[in-house]
């Protein structure tokens, strides 16, 4: 059985840590992600880019609405997650936009954030550590 978990960071935490505190905060990240991986646990995963950057699917009087940005109602859930590869946002919003489930309420697109780069220099950093240490 899988489950997709959500993680939740507070606007600006990130943006307003020192890079001391982000690299190691992404350093532990990744290397819990590693474990998890090693141990068959991680199936799948994506970062998402900022809210900033979505857009939201409502069905309204027949047709397809497009807002910009996460606005789903309080009382909505999240019920699942659909992964595309689109040209763009607008692809996107056009293959989401005739999709069945978009009459059961809204839908939330964002483009996944590369974290190759971050990824790559935590690996760097875990293993100079892991020399100094050995």
């Amino acid at each position: 059985m899988k489950y997709v978990c959500l993680g939740y960071i507070e606007p600006g935490k990130f943006e307003n840590m020192s890079e001391t505190e982000r690299n190691a905060m992404l350093d532990e990240c990744f290397t819990y992600d590693d474990v998890l991986r090693e141990n068959g646990y991680f199936t799948a995963g994506e970062a998402l880019q900022s809210a900033g950057t979505a857009a939201t699917l409502r069905w309204k009087h027949g047709k397809v609405s497009v807002t910009d940005g996460p606005y789903a109602e309080t009382k909505e859930q999240l019920g699942g997650i659909l992964v595309l590869e689109a040209r763009d946002l607008n692809h996107a919003i056009q293959l989401i936009s005739k999709h069945p489930g978009v009459k059961a309420g809204p839908w939330e697109i964002r483009p996944a954030a590369d974290l190759t780069g971050m990824v790559r220099e935590s690996e760097q950093r875990r293993a100079k550590a892991k020399r100094q240490t050995s």
